[in-house]
């Protein structure tokens, strides 16, 4: 089966009446669990951003207060875990500056909790290629908001 191309289900979606749209949602929402996530965003949190990036912030905690610190190959593999999911709420979000807090956010936990990043390449580079993905999206918004950011980003490369 091939799948439609967005402007035909967005045209095909308006016939709908609402009780066969919230049907078809939820029936999607069953299907997987990043749908089920994304939905629920968008009908809960979507509507105060500020709570959605704390409650984001806290989920990173926990992953940084339960890392397996005995080896790097193991704090790589929790920083992996960390940012996969943090990756995956900014994708819910769309919101560039949300991405950009919580990618700050995560950059600065990496420094700040003593994680050895100089004794291990593939550790420097997942955090170089973060950085390098912070400036990238700071590149893209307005100066005002760059000049806002410009203090995180000189203690990332710090």
């Amino acid at each position: 089966m091939k799948a439609s191309s967005l402007k035909e289900l967005r045209d095909e979606l308006k016939i709908y009446p609402p009780e066969q749209l919230q049907a078809l949602c939820v029936r999607l929402a069953k299907f997987k669990k990043e749908n089920k996530e994304l939905l629920s965003y968008l009908l809960f949190e979507a509507d105060n951003e500020q709570a959605y990036i704390e409650s984001v912030k806290e989920e990173m905690d926990a992953g940084f207060a339960t890392m397996n610190r005995r080896s790097t190959y193991l704090i790589k593999k929790s920083l992996r875990k960390i940012l996969r999911d943090t990756n995956k709420y900014i994708k819910y979000s769309g919101i560039k500056t949300t991405e950009l807090d919580l990618l700050i956010y995560f950059c600065r936990k990496v420094r700040t909790s003593k994680i050895p990043l100089g004794r291990n390449v593939a550790l420097q580079n997942l955090y170089a290629r973060q950085v390098a993905k912070i400036e990238k999206v700071l590149e893209k918004l307005h100066e005002d908001i760059q000049i806002d950011y410009q203090d995180d980003i000189r203690f990332l490369k710090a």
